[in-house]
């Protein structure tokens, strides 16, 4: 069968980020299946992408929604608009069935098969693309396979992919240049699942709680590939690398053993670490530490049920700058439990962590299948058949968003090296000319101070 695979990202900001979940797919593809991938990042304009399909003349047409918006509380942008335009597109070239897949749709299956009147789509891992081929092939039902979403029937949340996970990355691909040429920045990932509990997050419902850890050496094996093929940033894409710290570790010292000699970085949880942790990982070649913070205040940071409290958060900081690395934490306003009081605190224990950047976002997102959906439920601030595909953000009932902002806005002045959500139009703009200029990996490194 002749499989298109089509990212539909084009969210570039802080920097592009290479469409990992499709090589995944690929590679849960049996060899008779030709698979072709389409990036939008790459492919830009209706008729390129119409001649490309044209071109391709494909069977099937998998279609992977990474985001529903851009999470933004100051300027919320949702993408089912540019959703629908491409599946118009599509349609008018092909009559190949259409496939949804991708967190986005796995967040939002019901409302994306209504609009954009797909055929199928496949909830969690999109490897289930596999299973979906092999039905459509012998004659059997789809909607006899969980995970795989049919109009009119009910969707059944399927449970993690219980097979091996194998990427097909392909040096020569076409889509590939993009990112070479923006940043140099490629992606990988350790495990699957995540087990924490912070009440906004997705990751459970998307990946499962149950962490499946992937082999160190092949994680190496992999690293090295993506070198040879032109990276020259590599970033680990699990919801928080050391999570299972000695899995992260094994990871880190297999990259040294590899051979890998380009920087890499990773998103962690502020946790108690062992305390040459990131020695380790610093002699192992990580150069980026992003710390997904939310708060500095305790009695926030247990109302977002986070696995960790403002000690863990300094002494992880601490840790990190010892051992000479870039530094960065994101920090999540306005959610349940934030006060006048605790922002103002939060922020003053910002402003004295050394040498880091801070993203701060001012506004939590309600999505389905987390339990802030279901306090936003119970608080009255969302009705049970409202549709959240456009952004809709929590209100603290203790402080107004438009409080938080100027707040935050107002102690950021002359502070550089704090960002309000993914940046300004005039950020984009020099991040854009430095990526052109030859510079690698990131960047926030160059605000730390």
């Amino acid at each position: 069968m002749n499989v298109l695979l089509i990212s539909a990202n084009r969210l570039n900001e802080p920097y592009p980020v290479y469409p990992l979940g499709l090589d995944y797919v690929a590679g849960a593809l049996t060899p008779d299946h030709r698979v072709h991938i389409v990036d939008l990042n790459h492919m830009t304009g209706r008729d390129m992408l119409q001649a490309a399909i044209d071109r391709m003349a494909p069977d099937i047409v998998g279609i992977s929604l990474r985001n529903a918006d851009n999470t933004d509380v100051s300027q919320p942008v949702g993408f089912m608009g540019e959703y629908i335009d491409l599946v118009q597109t599509i349609r008018c070239v092909t009559p190949a069935p259409i496939v949804l897949g991708g967190s986005g749709f796995t967040i939002f299956p019901n409302e994306a098969m209504k609009a954009l009147g797909a055929d199928y789509g496949i909830m969690g891992e999109g490897e289930r693309l596999s299973l979906l081929l092999d039905a459509l092939a012998s004659g059997r039902d789809p909607a006899a396979i969980e995970g795989i979403v049919v109009p009119g029937r009910r969707v059944t949340p399927p449970a993690p992919w219980p097979r091996e996970t194998v990427r097909r990355f392909d040096p020569g691909g076409d889509h590939l240049d993009h990112y070479l040429k923006t940043g140099g920045v490629l992606n990988l990932q350790s495990k699957r699942g995540c087990p924490f509990r912070c009440i906004y997050c997705t990751y459970p419902h998307i990946e499962g709680r149950r962490m499946r850890l992937l082999a160190p050496r092949e994680i190496a094996r992999t690293a090295v590939h993506l070198q040879a093929a032109g990276a020259r940033y590599l970033f680990v894409t699990d919801s928080a690398f050391n999570a299972e710290s000695e899995h992260s570790l094994a990871v880190a010292r297999a990259f040294k053993q590899a051979g890998l000699s380009i920087p890499w970085g990773a998103f962690f949880a502020p946790t108690t670490l062992p305390p040459d942790y990131f020695e380790i990982m610093a002699d192992c070649g990580l150069t980026h530490v992003e710390f997904g913070t939310e708060s500095l205040h305790d009695a926030v940071l247990a109302a977002y049920d986070k696995p960790f409290r403002r000690e863990s958060v300094i002494t992880a900081h601490h840790m990190a700058r010892t051992a000479g690395l870039h530094v960065a934490h994101y920090l999540l306003f306005g959610g349940p439990g934030e006060t006048r009081q605790t922002l103002e605190a939060t922020l003053d224990s910002v402003a004295a962590l050394d040498r880091c950047a801070v993203f701060m976002f001012c506004g939590m997102r309600i999505y389905p299948h987390t339990r802030l959906y279901d306090l936003a439920l119970a608080e009255g601030q969302i009705r049970a058949d409202q549709n959240l595909v456009e952004p809709v953000f929590y209100r603290s009932p203790h402080i107004d968003p438009a409080r938080i902002e100027a707040t935050i806005r107002a102690r950021s002045r002359e502070r550089l090296n704090w960002v309000i959500g993914a940046g300004s139009p005039e950020m984009t703009a020099i991040t854009a000319r430095m990526y052109r200029k030859g510079y690698t990996g990131p960047l926030w490194e160059y605000l730390c101070r």
